[in-house]
């Protein structure tokens, strides 16, 4: 028998036995992660702004994408960072060593005190420093 006659019925995903607690509980653990990779992220940054060394309360911390996401970056841990809100704005979507040519003041301050970033974010940042303090 051919299916060329036949019309497939599919039904939406969201109506199949969900309840409303399933939600809940998924936002509820996402919530949480969030907060334990902010938790790290601030351990690992000695609670201050990377780009700027102030140092930061929980609350008023921000993650930031090293790698931004959308250019690709990654929520690994090695791509977070804590940062301030001002500075979180003024770095924006740029990548790295866009940021640091025309900040190098926040590069040399991400090379002291981002230190559980992946080295070769390190290494880009410590290039970008120095080639905007050269020039």
């Amino acid at each position: 028998m051919s299916r060329r006659g036949m019309l497939r019925v599919v039904l939406p995903r969201s109506s199949r036995g969900r309840r409303p607690s399933d939600d809940r509980d998924r936002h509820l653990q996402f919530r949480d992660a969030k907060r334990a990779l902010k938790h790290a992220a601030m351990r690992d940054c000695c609670r201050r702004c990377v780009y700027c060394a102030e140092r930061l309360a929980l609350e008023e911390a921000t993650l930031d994408h090293v790698y931004p996401l959308a250019r690709g970056g990654t929520h690994a841990a090695g791509n977070l960072v804590t940062a301030c809100a001002r500075c979180n704005r003024l770095k924006g979507d740029m990548l790295p060593h866009e940021f640091f040519a025309r900040h190098p003041w926040a590069g040399a301050n991400f090379v002291r005190y981002a230190r559980a970033v992946h080295r070769a974010l390190k290494r880009g940042a410590r290039r970008a420093v120095s080639l905007a303090y050269a020039a």
